[in-house]
């Protein structure tokens, strides 16, 4: 079979069509996908799990349906796939095989992709950058000098390197956003209960999953594909109007747009930052949108405070159940643990694992927020959570004035790999992290849809995203102004410097 050398200039849909119209073969694809992932990732280290010989006979099977019928994707090392690896960028969990599927991975089975393998990861997800002890830092494909952002990193370089047209990502803090603008691609964070959370995919009412994408119709018809709630979910997100795949296709409405180049907390972005703003405002008025400076009156030190506290609880319940399922996997962790307790268990666990590996079983971020969890109360969560919903009735009230809110995605460019420094004192690594990502967790805990669009590149080459948040459920409205931007000021041809 001849080499499909156009893969890298054909989005997802562009691809299922020339599927769909026989002009390529599904395996061709995978053949294309597996060349550039020998080609790019060990400069990139995105892809840290391979599946492509499984990907083959599957492409090779002649059975392929689905609106994205034999199109390769990649997976993010935090999804749990029964008799699948799934190691949570964790040195302790690096030999786990999955017990359950969940209703999303279903969906995006039976929407004809073809998995190719494990995208990069930090640990468990909790970090805005992908350097996992585990597995290594993931390089940004625009400077290998930088950082590709998290969680969803790996998945992020995956698609800017070409391996992928679209990958898998999740969000609980920015995680899509965050790399879609450290990478220049279009990241969608869909709102709250849009998408299935059978069996849990995570114990938080945070963290939604969808996919980074190149192009805005990628985004919108894998959101059509996947959407919709299940009996049993806690939170059930309104249909839309139509679908998501329709509203990339008409213009919005003259929009009213309140932007904003300051955090919550009133410092003010990075330059390139700001600038990405004030460009993407007047691009906005050009196409016929009122765009007016104003930003909601939330207390930016209360939010970060409250955040970190529910992202700590969270992060503590889940080594809770972290450790039930190590009790399976060794039983001496069981033992441990009802000795000495959650957190003391964990250190012993790393000191016995380091035997072994080398490294110690967990990062340092991860017992420092299990460690002031345990320092908490009850009551200290619930006040938290009770912040966090005054904020989000703060947002919700701001927006029945404003269709959509515009900042920067980050306080500053992709930072160099190694600057988010675990090893840091306690109050300086927060603070750089929540000047970092000052913008993205109020869409999180506030249950509203946002997305990450590529307008801008600084002078020496990175991509910045400018940041959109919608009121709850309306994907459409970001859908269609995204694609209605997209059309102006396309990026789909832009890509890094990687060999071919």
């Amino acid at each position: 079979m001849e080499p499909f050398n156009d893969y890298d200039r054909y989005d997802a849909m562009g691809l299922a069509r020339l599927v769909a119209d026989g002009d390529v073969h599904p395996l061709e694809l995978v053949e294309a996908a597996a060349a550039r992932i020998e080609t790019v990732n060990p400069t990139v280290n995105a892809v840290i799990w391979e599946r492509i010989d499984e990907a083959g006979l599957e492409a090779g099977s002649g059975v392929h349906d689905g609106p994205f019928a034999g199109v390769p994707i990649l997976i993010k090392d935090l999804v749990v796939e029964k008799g699948k690896p799934a190691t949570f960028g964790s040195v302790f969990f690096r030999n786990y095989i999955g017990e359950t599927t969940s209703e999303f991975r279903h969906r995006i089975d039976r929407s004809g992709f073809i998995d190719l393998g494990r995208t990069n990861t930090p640990e468990f997800g909790l970090l805005p950058t992908t350097e996992p002890t585990l597995y290594g830092p993931t390089k940004n494909p625009w400077d290998l000098t930088r950082s590709t952002g998290g969680s969803s990193g790996g998945a992020a370089a995956a698609v800017a390197a070409g391996i992928v047209p679209l990958a898998q990502g999740s969000d609980g803090g920015g995680s899509i956003r965050i790399p879609a603008s450290a990478t220049g691609l279009f990241g969608l964070k869909p709102s709250r209960g849009r998408n299935p959370r059978r069996p849990g995919s995570s114990i938080d009412h945070l963290s939604v999953e969808h996919a980074i994408t190149r192009s805005v119709r990628d985004s919108a018809a894998f959101l059509d594909a996947i959407w919709g709630p299940v009996p049993g979910d806690q939170y059930w997100a309104p249909p839309p109007g139509a679908s998501f795949l329709e509203a990339t296709e008409r213009d919005p409405d003259s929009l009213t747009i309140a932007f904003s180049v300051r955090d919550f907390r009133g410092d003010r972005a990075h330059p390139e930052c700001e600038a990405a703003v004030l460009e993407t405002a007047r691009l906005l008025e050009n196409l016929g949108h009122h765009v007016v400076e104003a930003e909601p009156d939330i207390n930016g030190s209360l939010l970060a405070d409250a955040f970190m506290e529910l992202w700590a609880a969270l992060a503590a319940t889940g080594f809770g159940l972290v450790l039930r399922g190590a009790s399976q996997l060794k039983p001496a962790v069981g033992r441990l643990r009802r000795v000495a307790g959650d957190r003391r268990t964990m250190r012993l666990i790393s000191r016995f694992d380091q035997r072994e590996t080398g490294k110690p079983a967990f990062e340092p971020f991860t017992f420092a927020l299990a460690e002031r969890s345990g320092r908490r109360s009850q009551v200290d969560l619930l006040e938290a959570e009770l912040a966090l919903q005054t904020i989000a009735h703060q947002t919700g009230d701001f927006l029945s004035t404003f269709d959509l809110f515009l900042t920067p995605v980050l306080g500053s460019p992709p930072v160099p790999l190694g600057r988010i420094d675990q090893n840091l004192p306690w109050d300086e690594f927060v603070d750089m992290i929540f000047r970092y990502v000052a913008f993205t967790p109020l869409g999180n805990f506030a249950g509203l849809p946002a997305m990450s669009v590529p307008l801008h590149w600084t002078p020496d080459g990175l991509p910045v995203g400018s940041h959109f948040l919608a009121r709850f459920g309306d994907e459409e409205t970001l859908l269609s102004l995204a694609a209605q931007l997209e059309r102006a000021r396309p990026w789909g041809d832009r890509r890094p410097p990687l060999p071919v």
